[in-house]
């Protein structure tokens, strides 16, 4: 059975807490594992998540501020001491290099898995597999900054009432599915179109065009929101979101989990940033992150 669900590994934004570690999230999609910004601390919340180094089959960098790549060192390192059996690739951007490099070769090791460099500098699909798209958008933020997006393959969704009409059952709903028509009944007659997921994972940036582009219809938005309202002008001197901002972006984007995370260390309520995102009037399905967390993915509609 497939699994689709988001680990959270930490929550912190700029520096650890005592309840919060940095950031680090891994996202479990069927039978693959993308981790996202592996801060200072992530192999160890790895190990209290159940969380192995043979789960990560991709590593997507938002932007190279400490508290969202400082982990990249120590992630490579056991990702070689455990031989990982598959090549894994990695995602962040190119005007970063020379600090991935740097992480990437922090001390010495023994290399024995294939890292793939795939480096993003522009808008747009960056790697296509059969389970999903991966998609990057530029966001605004002192230092370059991407978010990620995943969007499934549309699929079809048979419905019974219309196959039984047609008289179609037992192997012969295989067939149609797999060529298309049978007997002179198409596919659309017999089927509708299963909307595929879309996931979106959108830290340090301003509003801007970006976040909405990466948001739009997403089942679930993992957001950044490391202010309250009452310091939206802090928010934008240093590129974040506020709880209501990001919580409107999802409103009006149509997502149907929205996840709260990256909270700075000056507010001592977590919940308070729950209300805020009620008050901006998001009803759906709401998560303020905390870390060791696992939220599965919304159910297919």
């Amino acid at each position: 059975m497939s699994v689709r669900e988001l680990v959270v590994l930490g929550t912190a934004s700029q520096v650890p807490t005592r309840h919060r570690n940095h950031n680090g999230y891994l996202l479990r999609w069927d039978g693959e594992g993308i981790l996202f910004d592996p801060g200072e601390g992530t192999q160890r919340q790895m190990l209290r998540a159940g969380v192995a180094a043979h789960d990560i089959d991709r590593i997507c960098v938002t932007h190279f501020h400490g508290d969202h790549s400082l982990g990249l060192a120590g992630v490579i390192q056991r990702i070689n001491l455990d031989k990982v059996p598959h090549p894994v690739s990695a995602h962040y951007p190119r005007s970063g290099q020379r600090f991935f490099d740097r992480l990437r070769y922090a001390t010495a090791y023994r290399e024995t898995v294939a890292l793939l460099e795939a480096p993003v500098d522009t808008d747009g699909p960056l790697v296509r597999t059969p389970g999903y798209t991966l998609e990057a958008r530029r966001l605004s933020h002192p230092v370059e900054a991407y978010g990620y997006r995943l969007v499934e393959p549309d699929g079809r969704r048979m419905l019974p009432d219309r196959l039984a009409a047609h008289g179609i059952k037992g192997p012969d709903v295989g067939r149609i599915q797999l060529e298309g028509s049978l007997n002179g009944v198409a596919l659309e007659d017999v089927s509708e179109v299963r909307r595929g997921q879309r996931f979106a994972f959108v830290m340090d940036t301003r509003l801007c065009d970006g976040v909405y582009a990466l948001a739009e219809g997403c089942d679930m938005l993992v957001i950044e929101s490391t202010f309250l309202d009452e310091d939206e002008e802090l928010a934008l001197d240093f590129g974040h979101l506020t709880a209501g901002q990001a919580a409107r972006v999802a409103r009006e984007a149509g997502v149907r989990h929205l996840v709260l995370t990256h909270f700075s260390q000056r507010y001592p309520d977590p919940e308070e940033f729950e209300r805020q995102a009620r008050a901006a009037g998001y009803e759906a399905d709401l998560t303020v992150a905390r870390d060791l967390d696992r939220v599965p993915l919304p159910k297919r509609r």
